[in-house]
Protein backbone atom coordinates (compact mmCIF):
# COMPACT_ATOMS: atom_id res chain seq x y z
CA UNK A 1 0.00 0.00 0.00
CA UNK A 2 1.17 3.64 -0.82
CA UNK A 3 2.10 5.36 2.30
CA UNK A 4 0.22 8.49 1.81
CA UNK A 5 -2.95 6.21 1.80
CA UNK A 6 -1.90 4.33 4.66
CA UNK A 7 -1.51 6.77 6.81
CA UNK A 8 -3.23 9.58 5.80
CA UNK A 9 -0.92 12.05 4.75
CA UNK A 10 -0.66 14.70 1.95
CA UNK A 11 2.65 14.39 0.29
CA UNK A 12 4.88 17.23 -0.79
CA UNK A 13 7.30 15.89 -2.96
CA UNK A 14 9.10 12.55 -3.61
CA UNK A 15 11.87 13.22 -1.05
CA UNK A 16 8.97 13.59 1.73
CA UNK A 17 7.46 10.53 0.75
CA UNK A 18 11.01 8.68 0.95
CA UNK A 19 11.50 10.16 4.63
CA UNK A 20 7.97 9.24 6.18
CA UNK A 21 8.06 6.12 3.80
CA UNK A 22 11.93 5.52 5.79
CA UNK A 23 10.56 6.28 9.24
CA UNK A 24 7.21 4.24 9.09
CA UNK A 25 9.21 0.95 8.07
CA UNK A 26 11.47 1.97 10.31
CA UNK A 27 8.71 2.22 13.30
CA UNK A 28 7.53 -1.17 12.11
CA UNK A 29 10.98 -3.29 11.70
CA UNK A 30 11.44 -1.96 15.51
CA UNK A 31 8.39 -3.10 16.61
CA UNK A 32 9.00 -6.84 15.24
CA UNK A 33 12.75 -6.57 16.96
CA UNK A 34 11.29 -5.83 20.20
CA UNK A 35 8.45 -8.82 19.75
CA UNK A 36 11.01 -10.48 19.57
CA UNK A 37 13.43 -9.95 22.20
CA UNK A 38 10.52 -9.78 24.55
CA UNK A 39 10.44 -13.83 24.43
CA UNK A 40 13.60 -13.30 26.56
CA UNK A 41 12.31 -10.52 28.93
CA UNK A 42 15.04 -7.87 26.97
CA UNK A 43 14.69 -5.20 24.66
CA UNK A 44 16.61 -4.53 21.34
CA UNK A 45 18.41 -1.89 23.00
CA UNK A 46 19.42 -4.52 25.94
CA UNK A 47 20.07 -7.28 23.44
CA UNK A 48 22.44 -4.71 21.18
CA UNK A 49 24.11 -4.05 24.20
CA UNK A 50 24.96 -7.39 25.38
CA UNK A 51 25.62 -8.32 21.69
CA UNK A 52 28.22 -5.66 21.39
CA UNK A 53 29.69 -6.78 24.80
CA UNK A 54 29.99 -10.49 24.24
CA UNK A 55 31.14 -9.91 20.76
CA UNK A 56 33.85 -7.19 20.09
CA UNK A 57 35.08 -6.15 23.61
CA UNK A 58 37.34 -9.11 25.41
CA UNK A 59 37.61 -6.54 28.45
CA UNK A 60 35.47 -4.82 30.10
CA UNK A 61 34.22 -1.11 28.69
CA UNK A 62 32.91 1.91 30.09
CA UNK A 63 29.22 3.51 29.19
CA UNK A 64 30.64 5.82 26.66
CA UNK A 65 32.21 3.17 24.74
CA UNK A 66 29.42 1.15 24.94
CA UNK A 67 27.03 3.77 23.68
CA UNK A 68 29.45 5.01 20.90
CA UNK A 69 28.89 1.31 19.63
CA UNK A 70 24.93 1.17 20.30
CA UNK A 71 22.62 1.42 17.39
CA UNK A 72 20.67 3.69 18.64
CA UNK A 73 23.27 6.58 20.20
CA UNK A 74 20.76 6.87 23.13
CA UNK A 75 21.93 8.91 26.37
CA UNK A 76 20.44 6.79 28.74
CA UNK A 77 22.85 4.15 28.46
CA UNK A 78 23.60 4.20 32.42
CA UNK A 79 20.20 3.12 32.86
CA UNK A 80 20.03 0.31 30.09
CA UNK A 81 23.42 -1.64 31.84
CA UNK A 82 21.56 -0.87 35.48
CA UNK A 83 18.78 -2.75 33.67
CA UNK A 84 20.93 -5.60 32.23
CA UNK A 85 22.99 -5.24 35.62
CA UNK A 86 20.12 -5.76 37.62
CA UNK A 87 18.74 -9.13 35.73
CA UNK A 88 22.46 -10.34 36.30
CA UNK A 89 23.42 -10.54 32.45
CA UNK A 90 26.26 -7.82 33.15
CA UNK A 91 29.07 -7.55 35.15
CA UNK A 92 29.58 -3.95 36.60
CA UNK A 93 32.69 -2.95 38.50
CA UNK A 94 34.63 0.38 39.01
CA UNK A 95 37.18 2.06 37.00
CA UNK A 96 40.29 1.63 38.97
CA UNK A 97 41.56 4.58 36.53
CA UNK A 98 38.61 7.17 37.52
CA UNK A 99 36.26 6.42 39.92
CA UNK A 100 33.30 7.89 38.19
CA UNK A 101 33.58 5.58 35.53
CA UNK A 102 32.34 2.02 35.39
CA UNK A 103 33.51 -1.14 33.66
CA UNK A 104 31.06 -3.68 32.13
CA UNK A 105 31.34 -6.63 30.38
CA UNK A 106 28.65 -9.73 30.04
CA UNK A 107 28.50 -12.25 33.04
CA UNK A 108 28.20 -15.78 32.70
CA UNK A 109 24.71 -15.63 32.67
CA UNK A 110 24.18 -13.07 29.88
CA UNK A 111 26.64 -15.49 27.51
CA UNK A 112 23.64 -18.33 28.18
CA UNK A 113 21.00 -15.94 27.46
CA UNK A 114 22.68 -14.73 24.22
CA UNK A 115 23.88 -18.58 23.69
CA UNK A 116 20.07 -19.35 23.79
CA UNK A 117 18.91 -16.15 21.83
CA UNK A 118 21.57 -17.02 18.78
CA UNK A 119 20.24 -20.20 17.03
CA UNK A 120 16.75 -18.00 16.95
CA UNK A 121 18.14 -14.89 15.15
CA UNK A 122 17.98 -15.94 11.54
CA UNK A 123 14.16 -15.74 12.52
CA UNK A 124 14.61 -11.82 12.35
CA UNK A 125 16.07 -12.19 8.62
CA UNK A 126 12.22 -13.07 7.36
CA UNK A 127 10.84 -10.15 8.16
CA UNK A 128 12.63 -9.42 4.73
CA UNK A 129 12.23 -12.23 2.31
CA UNK A 130 9.59 -10.04 0.64
CA UNK A 131 12.60 -8.58 -1.17
CA UNK A 132 15.10 -10.41 -3.51
CA UNK A 133 18.26 -10.89 -2.25
CA UNK A 134 19.30 -8.00 -4.90
CA UNK A 135 16.45 -6.11 -3.95
CA UNK A 136 17.75 -6.44 -0.26
CA UNK A 137 21.01 -5.10 -1.43
CA UNK A 138 19.73 -2.46 -3.35
CA UNK A 139 18.01 -1.27 -0.08
CA UNK A 140 20.96 -1.43 1.60
CA UNK A 141 22.86 0.81 -0.68
CA UNK A 142 20.15 3.55 -1.12
CA UNK A 143 19.92 3.79 2.85
CA UNK A 144 24.09 3.84 2.66
CA UNK A 145 23.19 7.05 0.46
CA UNK A 146 20.79 8.28 2.63
CA UNK A 147 22.98 8.57 5.41
CA UNK A 148 25.58 10.13 3.85
CA UNK A 149 23.26 12.88 2.54
CA UNK A 150 21.68 12.93 6.63
CA UNK A 151 25.56 13.79 7.71
CA UNK A 152 26.02 16.70 5.22
CA UNK A 153 22.57 18.08 6.12
CA UNK A 154 23.41 17.33 10.12
CA UNK A 155 26.53 19.44 9.33
CA UNK A 156 24.53 22.54 7.97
Amino acid sequence: MQIDKEISIQIRNVWQKASISLLYTSGQVYNAYEKFFKRYDLTSQQYNALRILRDFFSEPISTSVLRGQMLDKMSDTSRLVSRLHAKGYVDVSRNSGDKRLVNISVSEKGEQLLAKIDPELSELDTMLTGLTEEEANKLSELLEKARESIAVYDKR
